[in-house]
């Protein structure tokens, strides 16, 4: 790779890794499912006049819309604002490498290798490091969330597999529009009417500033971004800058928030970023199809046909 696409991937790492501080800025002004509607609209509604048609099936960006946009982004948020810390949120997300190998074996008959299976297991040991950390001092409900929203990640991953779109910012664009009226009408209900309508009318420059920090750097400036370095390089050479995520998410954390990694988070974060890389960067084997035996008797002797 080019030393500038070099920066532009890790460039691309840090808005990712500094997004889960300005998620729980943003907390602080909005409840979780409205800030996930907000993110969601302000990215697509007017992108989508910019991008053109979708270049996949509807089906596809339906799926993904779904498992990405509501699951995966609902699940993550309510587990931040329940109280799961944005350094670790950055870094146990991560895990959705393991759900995404696993839901590819079964669904795509992508048999993990030796290596991919170690890389498995020692992601599984992080996770379990940092479950025993956070538990000790956090609360275990959001730990769980965040994980749930890790293997809605990995549905969303395999979703993405069978799509194979050429363009990821029309992609992702189209994706964005599908989260929108699901999660307001969630806010909605959980949240209320009346929830919703104090955050918005004490929005300020500092949420509108997560708000667009959320939509409109990370999610479309980011994806813009990584769909042209997909383009101009092999996926094995650009998948590894996402091990950066969580080191810039931990580090902006103890800096912006002051979070503190206590020395358990640090042997979490060196097994699950090591099991990660193992994981994603090991080639998945395909299970071959089973030959079909030999037809006898396809061409009829002679005498047959007399």
């Amino acid at each position: 790779m080019r030393p500038l696409h070099i920066a532009l991937a890790a460039l691309v790492a840090a808005v990712w890794g500094v997004n889960f501080v300005v998620v729980e800025l943003g907390l602080a002004h909005f409840p979780p499912l409205l800030f996930s509607v907000l993110r969601f609209l302000v990215a697509a509604l007017p992108a989508v006049f910019f991008v053109g048609r979708p270049t996949v099936a509807w089906k596809y960006i339906l799926g993904v819309g779904l498992a990405l946009g509501v699951a995966k982004f609902g699940l993550l948020f309510i587990g931040m604002d329940r109280g799961m810390p944005a350094g670790l949120s950055s870094l146990v997300l991560q895990v959705q490498a393991v759900f995404t190998a696993l839901f590819a074996a079964l669904v795509l008959s992508e048999r993990p290798g030796r290596t991919r299976v170690l890389g498995m297991g020692v992601a599984l040991a992080g996770i379990g490091v940092a479950a025993a950390d956070e538990g000790a001092g956090g609360p275990v409900l959001a730990f769980v969330l965040v994980i749930l929203a890790a293997a809605c990640w990995g549905v969303s991953n395999v979703i993405t597999r069978k799509a194979a779109p050429s363009d990821s910012l029309n992609f992702m664009v189209w994706v964005s529009t599908v989260p929108v009226l699901p999660l307001l009408a969630l806010s909605l209900l959980f949240e209320g009417w009346d929830r919703d309508a104090d955050a918005l009318a004490a929005l300020d420059w500092s949420g509108v500033g997560t708000v667009v920090y959320v939509a409109w750097i990370s999610t479309v400036f980011g994806f813009a971004a990584w769909g042209f370095l997909l383009r101009h390089h092999p996926a094995s050479s650009v998948a590894p800058f996402t091990l950066l995520v969580p080191v810039f998410g931990m580090s902006s954390a103890a800096l912006l928030l002051g979070e503190t990694v206590s020395p358990l988070r640090w042997c979490a974060a060196a097994l699950l970023v090591g099991g990660v890389a193992l994981t994603s960067l090991a080639r998945p084997r395909r299970v071959a199809a089973p030959r079909l035996p030999e037809v006898q008797g396809a061409e009829e002797p002679q005498e047959a046909r007399a």
